[in-house]
């Protein structure tokens, strides 16, 4: 066990060393030497009045910001006794089912390029080049045959994986399954119960005010709204990234929303940023990969037949080719319990030295992947600054909801979790359900996976994300899970099959999410 003074110290001198090699280190070096010529800068007094002007030309809420960002998105050291995968994934368990699953996928990716016949990246022809630089902005118009590509896999086949995980050592025999958990994950991993959940978000109590509720006893509706947005406004002057993540869990007026979310992921757009994005989108142009298909493909089965986010096409080709480029992706492998795919230079098989990540980010998109972006569209206009809201939101959160872990924010323990809750507050839906084979996880997996976009109408998803990131969490989406099952009771107790419970619940997107959040939570006995 690791003590809290040795953990604060490896903490410290990792987000030391992270920041180093950051352009806000080079800039702030650059103010200080640029301090060094004001008459207020004193010889003997040196190092404070240093440290005063960047306090007071805010460079020093800016440092605190990416402190801040840093912690939420790295998490706690381990032991330092402790072998570096256990960063990634503590069970080991948990590491091989991931490891056996990237197998799986990669030879799903491997035979469909040999049965085309298509190379995995290839040297776009000037003309080509020319071309996609020219449609750039319009490719949602171009057509390709993509008939012969299939994703490389939907959520209906990652939920399979998951429902044969097991703990070897919890294989004896002698129990039917851990603690008579009825539902299709059989792990044994803690998840939280009600009472815990109303702990962890007691912001959305019935007696506090939010965005997303129409009438509250409390407090009217209008008056809340004015004045949740005169404090929104004055957290977006004081550039706090924390002040901002607790202010969100109330949720955000419309109009602060994208402000407020690029703070909250210390996201600026500098110059250097663009130039970044710019880069992207050269190698996209130069070079055609196999994943482009995929991508395309994916936006065209997904995307383009939504009411909400067909008009947004341009973008998601946009942001999800050069996000398939970002090398700097990479970064989150080593917390996450995945390991981006190798690929050799033709006739070097097997020789490290010329193995190569692919795609080059490590990601191979599935079936809804575009779905992560879509929403994000509606916020921001300005493709960089998509790109960028979206690349931090992908490594902070949605890599999660598509890889094998134990963490809490893990698709896994949010199937348990949702699982659990209803298993413990709705017993006769969850057994009567399970009776006619439509066993509950089976209809929402697809909800949680994509975190409910596409379900949800635009406004409600909005609202839902706010919480995520003021929350830094994912578990609320296994608490709206069960809630709409909560919501649906009755009419779910009448079905008498998996087809009749889907019909059910096809439809979310007249749902209110967070009276359904706060009913739940809040108005059930435990």
């Amino acid at each position: 066990m690791l003590d809290p003074d040795s953990g604060i110290s490896l903490t410290i001198a990792r987000i030391v060393q992270r920041l180093k090699g950051s352009s806000l280190h080079s800039q702030l070096e650059r103010q200080a030497r640029v301090s060094l010529h004001k008459p207020e800068i004193k010889l003997e007094s040196l190092k404070e009045d240093i440290k005063d002007f960047l306090k007071t030309s805010g460079w020093e809420k800016k440092l605190q910001n990416a402190v801040y960002s840093q912690l939420n998105v790295f998490p706690s050291p381990c032991h330092p006794a402790a072998p570096p995968e256990h960063m990634k994934e503590p069970l080991a368990y948990m590491r091989k089912a991931q490891g056996s699953w990237e197998k799986r996928i990669l030879k799903s990716l491997n035979s469909m390029c040999t049965e085309l016949g298509i190379p995995l990246a290839q040297k776009r022809p000037a003309s080509e080049q020319k071309e996609l630089l020219n449609k750039w902005n319009e490719m949602g118009t171009d057509e390709p045959d993509l008939s012969l590509f299939r994703p490389v896999y939907a959520p209906k086949d990652f939920l399979e994986v998951l429902m044969n995980l097991r703990n070897p050592n919890y294989e004896n025999g002698d129990q039917p399954s851990f603690r008579n958990h009825l539902g299709l994950i059989q792990v044994p991993l803690k998840v939280k119960d009600i009472p815990e959940l109303k702990e962890d978000f007691t912001e959305l109590g019935l007696n506090i005010g939010q965005l997303g509720i129409d009438d509250s006893a409390q407090v009217p509706p209008e008056f809340f709204e004015n004045e949740h947005v005169r404090v929104g406004q004055k957290v977006l002057a004081e550039q706090d990234s924390a002040a901002a993540q607790q202010y969100v869990r109330q949720g955000c007026p419309t109009a602060l929303r994208a402000d407020l979310w690029a703070l909250i992921l210390n996201i600026s757009n500098q110059p250097e940023d663009i130039l970044y994005y710019e880069q992207l989108k050269s190698n996209v142009i130069q070079h055609d990969l196999l994943v482009d298909s995929l991508i395309y493909k994916d936006v065209k089965l997904t995307a383009s037949n939504d009411d909400y986010y067909f008009v947004f096409e341009d973008y998601l080709y946009q942001v999800l080719l050069c996000f398939s480029r970002d090398t700097s992706v990479l970064e989150h492998f080593t917390y996450s319990s995945a390991t981006p795919p190798k690929s050799y230079i033709r006739g070097k098989l097997g020789m490290e030295e010329y193995a190569v990540f692919y795609p080059p980010n490590g990601v191979i998109p599935f079936h809804g992947f575009s779905m992560y972006v879509a929403p994000l569209c509606f916020l921001y206009h300005e493709p960089s600054k998509l790109y960028q809201i979206f690349r931090e939101m992908y490594v902070r959160f949605f890599f999660r909801l598509h890889s094998i872990s134990s963490h809490p924010s893990g698709i896994v323990s949010l199937c348990l979790l949702f699982e659990t809750l209803l298993q413990t507050h709705l017993p006769q839906l969850f057994y009567h359900l399970r009776e006619i084979g439509a066993q509950p996880l089976r209809i929402s997996f697809k909800w949680m996976v994509r975190a409910f976009s596409g379900y949800l109408a635009t406004d409600q998803l909005l609202l839902l994300w706010d919480r995520i990131l003021g929350y830094n969490s994912l578990e609320i989406l296994a608490v709206l899970a069960a809630a709409v099952f909560a919501f649906r009771a009755v009419n779910l107790m009448e079905v008498t099959s998996l087809a009749a419970a889907e019909a059910v619940l096809a439809d979310l997107s007249t749902l209110k999410v967070m009276p359904l959040l706060q009913i739940f939570l809040f108005a059930t006995v435990t």
